[in-house]
């Protein structure tokens, strides 16, 4: 059975549509929605792990220009 979270994501003033093309192009992405509240993004990640969505989050996620911050929610 996959893995499955919920990532919220913090982005840089005028980078959201950037960050939203970015995160929409990676693998395991299954939505990347913009909304409102303290959070500019909450993207839908589904993984084979809990360690893949890990990897996800930290070399792909966090690595993108204009991501300030992220909280990821695992789905049990």
């Amino acid at each position: 059975m996959a893995a499955k979270s919920f990532v919220l994501i913090e982005t840089a003033v005028g980078k959201n549509r950037e960050v939203l093309a970015a995160l929409g192009k990676l693998k395991g992405m299954e939505s990347v929605n913009t909304v409102t509240g303290p959070y500019d993004i909450i993207a839908v990640v589904v993984r084979e792990t809990l360690s893949d969505i890990g990897d996800l989050v930290t070399s792909k996620i966090h690595t993108v220009d204009g991501v300030t911050r992220t909280v990821t929610c695992l789905v049990i």
